[in-house]
């Protein structure tokens, strides 16, 4: 009986030993992947934001840009990790919520694929017309471009862009006849609407700010729910009887799926940490960009969202992507 009860002991104290080793997490630096290269909005926030998530987590936090594919093979490079917590990294809308829905699809579903952690910052959509442009306000440019159909071109960053998506939602909310014109940049759209080359478009609004504070473009709304600081004269879409126009770009926090939920907490509180310290959302806002910060219920329940509303658009305008 002594010698069985030894046994059991020994045997017990064995079974132990394996979970007792098992090093804290973190005990090595962590990546964070930003699914476009160094000096995009992304790499600003994430880079912005490391020297507090690496203070909390006591590691190194490396940023490691992997772009491709409109934000796609970044995601994608997260969703395929394993997930021990060492990788975590940044999706936009267009990677997490556009994409899934075009006609070339993603390699992963960012609802089972991917935990949500947090919005990282969500970036608004103003409309914009050249400064020299006859329409005032947002009813007058309706009118004109009820009067005059296909007279009236807008721009995009693409095929499938956030602008576009969001003047779709404008020409499916006033019954508008646009045609649509893309581009392939933020900059380049920017010089089409300045020389009057596409005659309204929506870009984020980093982008568009020094414009229309400068008064070479003029916003005529915003698809948020409240008038920005920035821009606090530019009524909302609805404001101006467009509330089916609700457009912002965002950047948000995930892990690949299945990662332990401790240290999803511990990324959470990390991150939402950064997002909320005071100096960092100064500087977010001088960038024109509003910092997140939401729990990770919310923030999933966000993407469901999004995912939802951008494919109803993609699917009733047979949109493709570029």
């Amino acid at each position: 009986m002594i010698r069985r009860i030894a046994l059991g002991a020994l045997l017990g104290a064995l079974t132990v030993l394996p979970a007792m080793a098992q090093p804290a997490w973190p005990d090595r630096p962590i990546r964070l992947v930003v699914p476009f290269g160094p000096g995009g909005p992304s790499d600003i926030v994430a880079r912005l934001l490391v020297p507090h998530i690496s203070a909390t987590l006591g590691q190194p936090v490396v940023v490691e840009n992997r772009a491709g594919a409109g934000g796609v093979t970044g995601v994608d490079a997260i969703a395929r990790a394993a997930p021990d917590g060492y990788i975590f990294g940044m999706g936009s809308a267009g990677g997490l919520a556009i994409s899934p829905g075009l006609d070339r699809g993603t390699p992963y579903n960012p609802l089972t694929d991917l935990a949500p952690i947090t919005l990282g910052v969500l970036v608004p959509e103003p409309l914009v017309v050249p400064a020299a442009s006859n329409f005032r306000t947002i009813q007058e440019l309706i009118a004109g471009a009820k009067a005059r159909p296909s007279a009236l071109n807008f721009g995009s960053t693409g095929s499938g862009s956030m602008p576009h998506l969001a003047a779709e939602q404008l020409r499916a909310a006033a019954g508008l006849d646009i045609v649509h014109i893309s581009y392939r940049s933020g900059g380049a759209l920017s010089l089409a609407i300045l020389s009057n080359e596409v005659q309204l478009g929506f870009a984020d609004l980093p982008v568009l700010l020094g414009h229309i504070r400068g008064g070479t473009m003029r916003a005529l709304a915003v698809g948020t729910p409240e008038r920005l600081s920035w821009i606090p004269d530019v009524p909302t879409m609805r404001e101006v009887g467009l509330p089916g126009v609700d457009a912002s770009n965002w950047h948000g926090f995930v892990a690949p799926a299945r990662t332990p939920e401790p240290i999803l907490v511990a990324l959470h509180r990390a991150v939402a940490g950064a997002l909320n310290d005071a100096e960092i959302r100064r500087q977010l806002d001088a960038q024109g960009a509003m910092p997140g910060g939401n729990s990770r219920a919310e923030f999933g329940a966000f993407m469901r969202s999004e995912l939802e509303k951008w494919g109803a658009v993609i699917r009733a305008n047979n949109i493709t992507a570029d």
